[in-house]
Formats: C-alpha cells, structure tokens, sequence
C-alpha cells in the first residue's frame, strides 16, 4: 500500500517544521475575525502554532501572528487568544494522543 504524504505547516514562533496535524492553527476570517480553528477548515488566512504556551507568548511577543496573518493583531485579541489557546491546550493534547494510539493499532 502507498505510504500517504503527511502535510508539513511551520510554527511562526519557533519556525519549527512539524505536521500539521500536531499544529494549532489561528485564522483570519474573512469577516476579519481572529479565532482558532482546531478543525482546520474554516475558511480564511491561517497561521499555525505549536501546541505549546511559550510558543503563543513568544508569538505574541514577537508579533508573528501579525506578519503570518497580514492583519494588525491587537492587545485584547491577543488576550483573548492567549485564554482561548489555553482552554483548548488540553483537547487538542488529548486529540494528538488518541490520533497516536489509532495509529499504533
């Protein structure tokens, strides 16, 4: 059986290349709303970050999420990002794992 090309997506924090499954992605509707998007389908510019908190804080620190977005990101949107990313840290970990324990079988 073929082996399927796995989509590799790099973290704007750490420029880390790592599949895109293991990413978190941030979009940009075209509503010019600012959201995550655990699925990966929701329309509009995405950017992708790593599930990690640092890497959020040091996107934020660094404003990558402006540049990957093309879009000025302000300070409440990064908050309410920040509380966001946290809350869903722990669905997208547990998502991974069980992705990882089907993959084993």
């Amino acid at each position: 059986m073929k082996q399927r090309k796995i989509p590799l997506r790099k973290c704007v924090a750490c420029q880390e290349m790592m599949p895109k499954r293991e990413l978190i992605r941030v979009v940009k509707t075209p509503e010019d709303d600012i959201l995550i998007d655990l699925k990966g389908k929701k329309s509009g510019r995405g950017a992708y970050l790593c599930g990690k908190v640092s890497c959020f804080k040091l996107a934020k620190k660094s404003k990558a999420l402006d540049r990957a977005l093309k879009h000025a990101v302000g300070a409440d949107i990064y908050d309410q990002l920040e509380q966001d990313f946290i809350r869903v840290e722990d669905e997208f970990l547990s998502s991974k794992e069980e992705e990882e324990s089907e993959d084993e079988s």
